[in-house]
């Protein structure tokens, strides 16, 4: 595939998206998948630059122990299982809107079974979403067709900038309980963007509303010249820890508290612990800085 120009998600943070298909398409065809994604393999094989990238557990060296597809993977499959888990919840409990910022290659609105009416919006930037949707519309025909479970409005705009009237103009009924949804996202933005996200989503969350999202605590030097950190640069050229946010980060689950909301955090490893399966702590842990954050907003 030399010669052939890649697309705007071959960048950036937008490139991570890629890294997190990778590595759901790799948990999909584990013995003990905690997730399945049919469509991640598809944007992987879709973008030139990745094109020697596994997209099977046998094709990863080492296995499990391979620091970038074994233990980074596997941690990107633990996630995917906890968000689909707490959006799945969020339905059963009668929630109908569900808002995932910075969707990137999610594609929980066409794999996951959804109750009717519900309708889910999908925010990122035009060049993710359009790739998303070319891929999704040119499948080979052994894939599983790409027909969305539920009322999908994908929303082009800029989470650094000003969203809140693009979501509304979209159908989004700020009136009506939400859930929240910052997968693998304020690990990327400076620290003033992550409180205006936090303050729209307080703003715009009725009663009854749910969020999840992740944070990164502050690592050691010790930690950020470790093997999960050299070995994603050395082999698919994401460089984390140059896209992560740097300066202080604010303590948005205790602004969320303050607001009426119930944060509770945890670690990856207590899911780890729960489903049996997923990364385990190691020494000197690129995962171990990592929260996922769940706070629900009481019903009055």
């Amino acid at each position: 595939m030399t010669g052939v120009a890649p697309s705007g998600v071959a960048r950036g943070v937008a490139r991570t998206a890629l890294l997190v298909a990778a590595a759901r398409a790799i948990e999909t065809h584990r013995v003990d998948a905690l997730a399945s994604d049919p469509y991640a393999e598809h944007f992987v094989r879709a973008e030139p630059a990745c094109a020697d990238w596994p997209l099977r557990p046998w094709q990863v060296p080492d296995g499990e122990a391979d620091p970038l597809w074994g233990r980074l993977g596997r941690y990107f499959g633990l996630r995917t299982r906890v968000v689909d888990d707490f959006l799945l919840a969020a339905a059963r409990s009668g929630i109908r809107q569900l808002v995932l910022l910075g969707a990137g290659l999610d594609t929980r609105a066409y794999r996951l079974v959804w109750p009717d009416g519900l309708a889910v919006f999908e925010i990122d930037r035009r060049p993710v979403l359009t790739f998303k949707e070319r891929v999704l519309a040119d499948l080979p025909p052994s894939a599983p067709a790409a027909e969305p479970r539920a009322a999908r409005h994908a929303l082009a705009a800029d989470l650094t900038g000003s969203w809140a009237t693009a979501l509304t103009d979209a159908g989004f009924d700020p009136a009506r309980p939400t859930a929240w949804l910052a997968e693998g996202l304020l690990l990327y933005l400076p620290a003033a963007t992550e409180r205006r996200l936090i303050d729209t989503v307080d703003r715009l969350s009725a009663p009854g509303s749910a969020l999840l999202y992740e944070i990164k605590l502050v690592e050691s030097a010790r930690v950020r010249s470790g093997a999960v950190y050299t070995h994603t640069l050395g082999r698919t050229g994401v460089d984390l820890l140059a896209l992560f946010a740097g300066g202080p980060r604010p303590d948005s689950a205790g602004d969320l508290a303050a607001r009426g909301w119930v944060p509770t955090v945890h670690t990856p490893f207590t899911f780890t612990s729960r489903h049996g399966r997923g990364p385990r702590p190691e020494p000197n842990d690129a995962l171990a800085g990592n929260r996922w954050v769940f706070a629900h907003r009481p019903r009055r």
